[in-house]
């Protein structure tokens, strides 16, 4: 193990944060230098606090089961260029997990039972982020090819995961994504102070390096059909996201001035590297009302305080979650608690257990909300008596997540089934309805998390693999608690 009294001795302590007068006032990662970077003075000690238990509960907590106390213990040692072998044998983007997930491998920590945790996903990105520095990231090419093809449509975390298994393990992998670059919500859905998108832009070019093929700007379902993937491919892999955004259809929704989550911060990436962007939605000088309290609505949150906003209030219909644990969520579970982002961190008003009545408006545009408070009686949202009031806001964002992928075009194409919650349905391998044809990510999970995506887009190219040539090497991360749906 680490540092035996390591968690004794040894308080959690996590890297600091740019001043937040400094880092409002540009796009770069919230941390001095980069987040791996910020935490190299401080890590080896964290790392030590790892008690290399019995029963790594982190295991459990983790989809992708990454090897965490085996490379704390390297971290701990110096042995970076072997903590780094073990990250990659689980986990293709650590740097993308590492940045972005919320760490249920934390809450599962046993040191967390009576202590605080390890710093688990710092060690991560610490490990990530110092392999890239000292050049130890390289391609990974076959040693032969199997002459089969595989189609995988989309490239966000799930898709980038199936295809580079999938490379690796010698099939001929093409990557269809419909946007002009490859990422996607990776790319154009977490802003760049989270995560810079040299990340995504290094992955991707030693993914081609290895063989992997993108055609990007190919929206398949329209010009390029279902059925003609399927003739062309011998395998498809369906990582398509849910991206069917829930909506808000209470009076004055048609007044401008109110857009979703994902109409607006995709603009500010893209002017954020530089590109340039034609009536872009801005909230300079603007009240911002952001209706919904997770990540996406802190993402708004914090491109509204840098674009300028005059003010920015997140909506929650959810009472306001308590800052400790609640006997509902005993360890090792994933607790639901009150966190904060470093966005919330740089502004806005958070207010909790509110429902929209109204959007009221001036001239056709938005001008306010009329909100009232809400509780909870017999499972349903009621309104509270005499708490009616308006808000002014004359930039509203959607940001209540997402209900499943989309149907019109490629999923009708296919013909693949879908279930009560209009996921594509999968059987224990990730092959849908349709022979040949697998799903991975949120399209067959429903809306979840960036380590989930990945778990099962290693998952879905183990499937993939043992159909086209009987057998695998490939490995399969989802525990048998965590199985898809079946057919």
């Amino acid at each position: 193990m680490a540092d035996p009294r390591g968690f004794m001795t040894t308080p959690r302590q996590t890297a600091e944060r740019r001043p937040v007068e400094e880092r409002v006032r540009d796009w770069n990662e919230v941390y001095p230098g980069g987040m791996g970077r910020a935490l190299l003075p401080i890590i080896t000690e964290q790392a030590g606090r790892c008690m290399d238990c019995g029963i790594p509960f982190c295991h459990q907590g983790c989809p992708l089961g990454n090897l965490i106390p085996e490379w704390n213990d390297l971290v701990w040692r110096d042995d970076w260029d072997e903590a780094i072998d073990r990250l990659h044998q689980t986990n293709n983007f650590p740097e993308f997990t590492g940045r972005l997930c919320p760490a249920p491998c934390e809450t599962a920590c046993v040191v967390g039972i009576n202590r605080d945790p390890v710093t688990i996903k710092n060690v991560e990105v610490s490990i990530i982020d110092k392999a890239w520095e000292r050049h130890n990231v390289k391609p990974q090419t076959p040693e032969w090819l199997t002459g089969k093809t595989v189609a995988v449509v989309g490239s966000g975390p799930a898709g980038l995961a199936a295809a580079q298994q999938l490379t690796r393990a010698g099939h001929t992998v093409a990557v269809y994504e419909r946007d002009d670059k490859a990422g996607g919500l990776l790319r154009y859905g977490i802003p760049e102070f989270k995560m810079e998108k040299v990340q995504v832009d290094r992955r991707i070019a030693q993914m081609q390096r290895e063989g992997t093929v993108f055609r990007t700007g190919v929206a398949v379902g329209e010009t390029f059909t279902g059925q003609a993937l399927r003739d062309r491919y011998d395998a498809v892999v369906l990582a398509i996201g849910s991206t069917v955004r829930r909506d808000l259809p209470a009076p004055g929704r048609e007044l401008d001035g109110i857009h979703q989550a994902m109409d607006y911060l995709p603009q500010a990436n893209r002017v954020a590297v530089g590109e340039t962007v034609e009536d872009q939605i801005l909230a300079t000088g603007k009240d911002v009302v952001i209706i919904g309290g997770g990540d996406t609505g802190a993402d708004c949150l914090g491109t509204a305080v840098r674009q300028g906003a005059r003010s920015v209030t997140s909506l929650e219909i959810m009472p306001r979650p308590s800052e400790e644990r609640a006997d509902a969520h005993p360890w090792p579970t994933y607790p639901m608690i009150y966190r904060v982002a470093s966005a919330h961190e740089e502004g806005g008003e958070r207010v909790y257990a509110v429902s929209t009545k109204e959007f009221e408006g001036e001239d056709g545009h938005v001008s306010g909300l009329r909100i009232s408070e809400v509780e909870m009686v017999d499972g349903r949202f009621q309104e509270v008596p005499d708490t009616e009031r308006v808000i002014p806001a004359q930039l509203v964002l959607f940001a209540m997540g997402f209900t499943g992928p989309e149907r019109e075009g490629l999923v009708d194409q296919l013909g693949v089934d879908l279930d009560e919650r209009g996921n594509i349905v999968r059987d224990l391998d990730y092959m849908s309805s349709v022979e040949g044809v697998f799903v991975a990510g949120d399209a067959g999970r429903g809306q979840s998390l960036i380590v989930w995506a990945i778990a099962e887009g290693r998952a879905a190219a183990s499937g993939v693999d043992a159909w086209l040539t009987g057998s695998t090497t490939l490995p399969k991360p989802i525990p048998p608690t965590a199985r898809p749906l079946s057919v």
